[in-house]
């Protein structure tokens, strides 16, 4: 089961909130917005939220729909998207049982099954680079930080943000955590 994700708004090197989207968009729809930014905790990647409308239509615009109960299909949460393949391939998993969705969907859950732990890892240094790159690009170490997040060195990636902003530190250390343990 999932942990519910959570966002961390910066107010320049100040953190201001680590919550789940819920108390962040409240946050965010509360006050002045000029010098916030936020990070998706799971990916680094910086989220814009669209805040115009009463906190309510914000929080209906962002937050998932809750699930329904009742009769038919619950809601998968499906997202379609283009996958080019050659025809050799699309022929081979149209064969396959449950057809071309079902058969991508089995062949990505054993490759996640496979090896969770590199799993893991990989998407800690992805998340942990993405938040480097947007908030400590200029500062003393970057590159240096970089490299020992990918080697997986933790003193050495620790040694590099000695010099950053307490909050953005911290919350550097936090991302690249599951990067950073023993291998």
């Amino acid at each position: 089961m999932e942990t519910e994700a959570t966002f961390t708004t910066f107010e320049g090197p100040t953190r201001r909130l680590t919550a789940p989207l819920a108390a962040t968009l409240t946050l965010l729809h509360a006050g002045p917005r000029a010098g916030l930014l936020t990070f998706d905790d799971r990916t680094g990647r910086s989220a814009d939220f669209d805040l115009s409308g009463t906190l309510d239509e914000v929080l209906a615009r962002h937050l998932p729909p809750e699930p329904r109960s009742g009769p038919g299909r619950p809601k998968l949460g499906v997202v379609s998207r283009e996958v080019s393949l050659l025809p050799r391939d699309w022929e081979w998993l149209e064969r396959q049982r449950g057809g071309a969705s079902a058969a991508l969907r089995r062949l990505i859950d054993e490759a996640r099954r496979a090896d969770p732990d590199g799993e893991r890892r990989a998407q800690a240094q992805a998340a942990a680079d993405r938040f480097l790159g947007a908030v400590g690009g200029d500062l003393p170490g970057f590159e240096a930080a970089t490299r020992a997040l990918y080697a997986g060195q933790r003193a050495a990636f620790e040694d590099a943000l000695a010099a950053w902003p307490p909050d953005v530190r911290t919350h550097a250390l936090y991302l690249a955590a599951p990067a950073l343990e023993a291998q």
